[in-house]
């Protein structure tokens, strides 16, 4: 059964400079190449930085702009594919409107999908971006089926447990998590791994940016609850695995969504 190499690039790059933070994906890249990766997934606004206010709006760019494009060189220059966070130009009801978006580049530069956050967390995020509106976004990688997903979006269990019926094996969150919430990074997300039955790879941002303080504690956790790798304070890259095989064998004894009572959860929707 298939598996998949995964490096979570743990860094804020650099603010406001969309071309000093496509030189340091390029390096990621290259490293989680050497290391045997088949995908590196970056934190949530990567592209362009976090915390820069209003210039979210002027280097905003469509899901086919240049910074798209030259992910999809780098991606397909190192083939690994390259997950990464960003501030999309869309329209909405006919008005120009800015998503808090991650798009997925495949290993040959393909644009694979995009998914828009649907969660917007505090003033600051309602102020400059649009919601999403579409839970569940899918691809298929080597064999395991991705699932993409921001930050907050994590922490609404019904968000995960759709992508688990809907048989994701990955899912990708990018995110700027902020001090004083690292529980969500250290306990949150391996028992959405666990409840969901799948691996969630959990990437973000590091140290002080505008009024934020981004504590990073990057992780890829698995069905069991377990972290295979857990990235420190500053800026980091790590590496592990997805295991299919594993996946399975955990999905077979693990009856979480097999026992489920569907009918008795009306009232929740």
């Amino acid at each position: 059964m298939p598996s998949l190499r995964v490096a979570l690039l743990q860094s804020s790059g650099r603010p406001g400079s969309v071309a000093a933070n496509l030189k340091a994906l390029d390096e990621a890249v290259a490293r989680a190449a050497d290391a045997g990766a088949g995908l590196l997934v970056t934190p949530e606004m990567f592209l362009t930085g976090y915390a820069i206010g209003a210039d979210v709006s002027r280097l905003a760019e469509p899901a086919d702009g240049e910074g798209a494009d030259a992910v999809a060189e780098i991606a397909s220059r190192y083939g690994v594919a390259v997950a990464y966070g960003y501030p999309e130009r869309g329209e909405r009801d006919e008005q120009a409107v800015v998503f808090n978006s991650v798009q997925l580049i495949g290993p040959d530069g393909t644009r694979l999908a995009g998914y828009r956050k649907t969660h917007l967390f505090g003033c600051y995020e309602h102020d400059l971006f649009t919601p999403g509106e579409q839970t569940v976004v899918q691809a298929e990688l080597g064999g395991i089926r991705v699932g993409l997903m921001i930050c907050y979006d994590v922490e609404f269990p019904e968000n995960v447990r759709a992508h688990a019926l809907a048989g994701t094996d990955l899912l990708l969150v990018p995110t700027a998590q902020m001090h004083p919430f690292q529980f969500v990074a250290e306990s949150l997300v391996p028992v959405r791994a666990f409840e969901n039955q799948m691996y969630v790879a959990y990437v973000n941002r590091t140290g002080p940016e505008g009024e934020f303080e981004f504590i990073g504690l990057s992780t890829l956790a698995g069905p069991d609850g377990i972290a295979r790798t857990r990235a420190g304070r500053g800026e980091d890259l790590v590496v592990a695995d997805v295991d299919a095989e594993f996946l399975a064998a955990s999905r077979e004894a693990n009856p979480y969504l097999r026992d489920r009572r569907p009918g008795l959860y009306a009232s929740l929707v």
